[in-house]
């Protein structure tokens, strides 16, 4: 995913800009960096943060930079913010999205402007450097984000940091938030809208789909309006984003809770078939709540999430690694376990590995039952608009594999079976993914009450991992 924070201020922003950008290291694993602008111009400092957190490797940048202006971000893969010159002047961009046609893209832009693009160590090319390079096709910048947005397949909010002021562009259908807080000293943008609180920033206003501002120490400036068509990612309720966090005037805590509480509505288990709900920390945890409050099951906490030197589970680029963290990370209660009918709860199930290992983890610690209850539906379709995942195929989903394994490959048409859950084809994947998990009992939340919890207009919503609409 990636997360970013900016501040305009009329003294120095680089003590908002450093914690803000610190509060969104949940959502990216790799890269982090600052850039800021001030009497001295430009300065920047980007570091790996995939073995050390963003404050520790900034602190030394934190005392040293001066600037009014500033941009940063958390980055799952490339390096940035990147600093541009060009006719435009120099500015500096931060990204948060996913191109899908980066070949075309970069065929056009070197058949008509013959640029060259620097490879990352990964081999491919730095998205926020192409994205520089559809802005600067145009006469200002305002054309040239638009460029960008009507080009790129996929998503892309952009930060672009100017001596004049920050840009703001919201990603054309917003299937990402960026939201902006206000203070006597000036503003500051952020994607979680938590970020800013304790830096002692009101809500101002969050940008509509394709909006684009431009933000000063003394005003938000609105450059091109709202897009009436929006597609924001749902999975930000239920996975990525934090408890304390709101998108679209929807709480993140809240909608999980709430989810919690219609899955306990359709379940309709009794205090007598289950001993203890928990959810797996962290995203599970309010889920859990939710259910225990609804069906008066006890909440129950059987593992502890062990975090003071544990990174997330999938930071690592090996699969094994990741899920060994994962793994690792959970200490349990063998107290609460022992002996006991348990349901769990997870945000959901992608490739299946790390829900199968913490059954067994609760099977090997003395549970009786393991009940499992994810938050969202059966996880079909891999993501074309924000980097949900790591998953290079589709085979990749756990479900795909099932249903692979039960019919071989399928039409699209037959998929929207599975994803149907009064279906018969739906109930046959269910149960078989339930027997190659070992789970006591599996039943998914149903994409209506979900989209219910959530609270916001269905047309409103990207559901594509789940549906495979567009």
């Amino acid at each position: 995913m990636g997360g970013f924070f900016a501040a305009a201020l009329k003294n120095s922003c680089v003590f908002d800009l450093f914690f803000g950008t610190d509060y969104h290291s949940h959502l990216g694993t790799r890269r982090a960096g600052m850039a800021v602008y001030g009497e001295n111009g430009f300065d920047r400092a980007i570091h790996n943060i995939e073995n050390s957190p963003f404050r520790t490797k900034f602190e030394k940048d934190f005392h040293e930079m001066e600037g009014y202006l500033g941009i940063g971000c958390i980055s799952d893969y490339e390096p940035q913010p990147l600093i541009v010159r060009s006719h435009h002047g120099t500015f500096a961009i931060c990204t948060v999205g996913k191109i899908t046609n980066m070949k075309a893209l970069c065929e056009r832009v070197m058949e008509h402007h013959g640029i060259h693009f620097q490879e990352m160590s990964t081999g491919e090319i730095n998205p926020t450097e192409m994205v520089a390079s559809l802005i600067v096709e145009k006469e200002n910048l305002v054309d040239g984000i638009k460029n960008a947005q009507d080009l790129i397949e996929g998503s892309m909010t952009m930060l672009l940091l100017t001596p004049k002021g920050i840009y703001l562009a919201r990603d054309k259908f917003g299937r990402t938030p960026v939201v902006i807080g206000k203070k006597d000293d000036g503003y500051c943008a952020s994607f979680e809208s938590f970020a800013y609180l304790n830096l002692g920033y009101q809500d101002y206003k969050e940008l509509g789909p394709g909006e684009i501002v431009v933000m000063t120490p003394e005003a938000v400036t609105t450059l091109a309006k709202p897009g009436e068509k929006m597609r924001i990612c749902t999975f930000l309720w239920v996975y990525y984003g934090y408890p304390s966090s709101s998108y679209e005037g929807m709480s993140v805590e809240k909608m999980r809770v709430h989810c919690g509480s219609m899955l306990a509505k359709r379940d309709g288990l009794s205090r007598v078939e289950i001993d203890a709900v928990a959810g797996v920390p962290d995203s599970g945890t309010a889920h859990a709540i939710g259910y225990a409050n609804e069906s008066g099951i006890p909440f129950s906490r059987p593992f502890i999430k062990y975090t003071p030197t544990w990174p997330r589970s999938f930071m690592p680029t090996i699969q094994s690694q990741r899920d060994m963290i994962a793994r690792m990370k959970l200490i349990p209660v063998h107290d609460l376990i022992d002996g006991q009918r348990l349901l769990l709860i997870d945000d959901s199930i992608v490739r299946g590995t790390q829900l199968r290992e913490t059954t067994e983890f609760l099977y090997q610690s003395g549970a009786k039952e393991v009940h499992v209850r994810p938050a969202c539906p059966p996880i079909l379709f891999g993501c074309k608009y924000v980097n949900f995942s790591r998953s290079t195929s589709e085979m990749e989903l756990f479900a795909r594999r099932v249903i692979k394994a039960l019919e071989g490959d399928v039409s699209r048409e037959v998929l929207a079976e599975y994803a149907n859950p009064d279906s018969e084809r739906y109930q046959r994947m269910v149960h078989e993914i339930g027997v190659q998990q070992n789970f006591t009992s599996l039943k998914y939340n149903r994409l209506d009450d979900m989209i219910a919890a959530v609270g916001v207009d269905e047309e409103k919503l990207c559901t594509y991992c789940w549906t495979g609409k567009e």
